[in-house]
């Protein structure tokens, strides 16, 4: 484990640059990133490269003992590239530039936008292969999807279908054109979206979105060969920077070393709860995409404010939580965003850790405490990772669907993973977050959110994994479409039906409309949607408890091989998925934490010998956690009794024995 910070040093006088490195090394920091928006001043004319001030800023830092992480630039093309090569620029749906003075003004297709990233990042490498401060790359900065409209954007979609289809007759037929006098007889007549609207062809609407990850995925490329030709031994990441996210973060980081996360926990008191869940899933979710440790690339210092007002400070305590939190659910490495609040441009108030009075203070001081904590057990954490036996499916191809056809009013699927995850984090169950096309074999308990587009390839997997013991939960809206984003003609839940032993007789989008379920001689309030269930070979488990579909078949259970397989045909409030989960958990053998106060997490790390029982109340007040029995605290060796008494944001690590797994 290692404590870095992002620092700009063309941002600061030169005469500021050996100050901040001996008070970097002091404090604990090891590293740094640098140079990711830098363009103009390596490149401040075409061809014209001046390295010289970054290679000062390497030696100044190097000499206090303190590595370099360089990201490539290419998130700000400068302003004579734009001026120069104005096809850099990408266009919205009504042919409008993205006009530079942010970033990421740029076209991942733009033959000019390639070229010239392409050279300036083998100048970078080539001249810092052998620096033996530089231990690897960051490619670029936070990629998006920019749903570029411009002639080269159209020119390869047409390609990039061609490749994947053949044909255009294929297309057609694929697509579904017939409907409203859509049929090409030609590729010209292709184009991206424009206009704006959701309301086109769904098929080709998802296809355009999985075209765009593949265009940003060819940019990172370009730029991974050549560090990976010139720099075989540095490692390069990305960093990743929300969720949810319609490009697709696992073919993006696929051929990368590791993923790197920028994450910054909400600091508002409305959400000083529900901040710290949202954050676990966005951790889990990270950890998931290649599923093994990852780094953080940046993450709060002080109040973010640019794309927004300012937010609260951090409370005492929030810094180091978080910090911990990363920690504790698979990061390596924290890197602090970022060492000074900048005195110039537009994200002035997104604040470092020293503000602008240069006065190192309350958050500076906390954060040293973190990195003593981290370098004293850092030994300790080696090797270790987070080991989950539940897992929950996510796909950025559900999150695109669902968003170009919104079910009914309030059903959001990335809304509903966090209320499911909220409960598996509530009951302290370690939880993977995976792509539905990992192999999940090996897992007792698999949660699959409304697989809107279910091909019969995961169907049959996760039927196998059922027979050979997992229990399987599916929700509303499962095998509605196939991975074309067209509709099965079969009772849903399509592909699955003969596994869930139970089809869908009718449906109800209810929307917002409060409805109750009766569940184990319990009421449940419920949204979004009602499937009226008629089992097949399953047991009927819950009920409904109004409407026109009172006493009909709410949710079942099916016995499938020496697993099972649960359908619920409603969204439920949070306090169910809470109680089904303890139960499904219970009845898999899976390990809980019982009664963890709200706001409070676990989490585990672990190698061959060792587990790692990570305690964190994540809220602003005084919380109490009882222990199974009397622990010793890694921090400072003292006894921790079994009703742990916890301050607002404190953090507790001990040692938890295999016999006790």
């Amino acid at each position: 484990m290692r404590m870095g910070m992002d620092y700009y040093p063309e941002h600061w006088d030169r005469s500021m640059w050996e100050e901040d490195a001996k008070l970097m090394q002091d404090t604990g920091v090891s590293l740094i990133r640098v140079a990711e928006f830098a363009w103009s001043r390596l490149e401040p004319t075409e061809g014209c490269y001046d390295f010289a001030w970054l290679d000062d800023a390497i030696v100044t830092f190097a000499r206090h003992g303190i590595q370099v992480v360089i990201g490539t630039p290419t998130c700000t093309p400068p302003n004579w590239l734009v001026k120069e090569y104005p096809d850099v620029l990408p266009l919205d749906a009504q042919l409008h530039p993205h006009y530079p003075g942010v970033r990421g003004h740029r076209c991942f297709n733009s033959p000019s936008m390639r070229h010239y990233s392409e050279l300036i990042v083998e100048k970078l490498a080539l001249h810092y292969a052998n620096n033996p401060a530089v231990v690897g790359w960051q490619i670029d900065n936070e990629f998006g999807l920019h749903e570029c409209n411009c002639e080269h954007c159209n020119l390869r979609f047409r390609t990039w279908l061609q490749d994947k289809y053949g044909s255009i007759e294929s297309i057609n037929s694929v697509w579904g054109t017939v409907v409203w006098s859509g049929e090409y007889s030609d590729y010209s007549q292709i184009t991206t979206p424009l206009g704006g609207t959701r309301h086109k062809n769904p098929s080709y609407l998802l296809d355009y979105k999985r075209f765009e990850t593949d265009s940003v995925v060819e940019f990172q490329q370009l730029q991974l060969n050549i560090l990976k030709e010139h720099c075989p031994n540095h490692f390069v990441t990305h960093n990743i920077w929300s969720y949810p996210m319609s490009l697709d973060y696992y073919k993006l980081c696929e051929k990368l070393d590791f993923v790197s996360l920028d994450y910054y926990p909400s600091t508002s008191p409305e959400k000083a709860v529900t901040s710290g869940y949202s954050g676990a899933l966005t951790l889990d979710l990270t950890r998931g995409i290649k599923r093994q440790n990852f780094w953080i690339m940046e993450t709060i210092s002080g109040p973010p404010g640019c794309w927004m007002p300012m937010w609260r400070t951090p409370h005492p305590g929030f810094i180091r939580a978080f910090a911990w939190q990363c920690i504790a659910r698979g990061a390596d490495t924290l890197v602090h965003f970022r060492w000074r609040s900048a005195p110039s441009g537009a994200e002035q108030f997104w604040h470092g850790l020293i503000d602008h009075s240069n006065v190192p203070g309350r958050r500076f001081d906390e954060y040293r405490e973190l990195c003593n904590e981290v370098r004293k057990l850092a030994p300790l954490m080696e090797g270790t990772e987070v080991q989950s036996e539940a897992v929950i499916l996510h796909s950025h191809d559900q999150f695109n669907a669902f968003q170009m056809q919104p079910q009914v009013e309030g059903m959001d699927y990335f809304d509903n993973i966090k209320t499911i995850h909220r409960a598996f984090t509530k009951l302290g169950i370690m939880t993977d977050v995976l792509s539905e096309k990992e192999d999940l074999s090996g897992y007792k308990l698999i949660v699959a959110p409304s697989l809107f587009l279910l091909d019969p390839d995961l169907a049959s997997h996760l039927e196998e994994c059922v027979k050979n013991g997992a229990t399987l939960v599916l929700m509303p809206r499962t095998g509605v479409k196939n991975e074309n984003n067209v509709c099965w003609i079969r009772p849903l839940p399509g592909p699955l039906s003969d596994a869930a032993g139970v089809t869908v007789a009718e449906y109800d989008p209810i929307g917002r409309d409060a409805h109750t379920i009766r569940w184990q001689n319990k009421s449940y309030s419920c949204s979004q949607w009602c499937d009226i269930l008629t089992p097949q070979s399953a047991e009927p488990i819950a009920w409904y408890e109004d409407d026109f579909f009172t006493g009909q078949t709410a949710a079942t259970v099916h016995t499938l091989g020496k697993g099972k397989v649960f359908y619920l045909g409603t969204f439920p409030e949070e306090d169910f998925y809470v109680d089904f989960i303890r139960d499904a958990a219970e009845q898999s053998g899976l390990h809980n934490f019982p009664g963890l106060p709200e706001g409070v997490q676990i989490s585990i790390r672990a190698n061959e010998s060792t587990r790692y029982l990570f305690l964190m109340n994540l809220t602003r007040k005084q919380q109490t956690v009882q222990l199974d029995r009397t622990y010793r605290s890694l921090f400072d060796d003292r006894n921790i009794d079994q009703a742990l008494t916890m301050d607002p944001y404190a953090i507790e690590i001990v040692v938890l024995p295999y016999k006790n797994a």
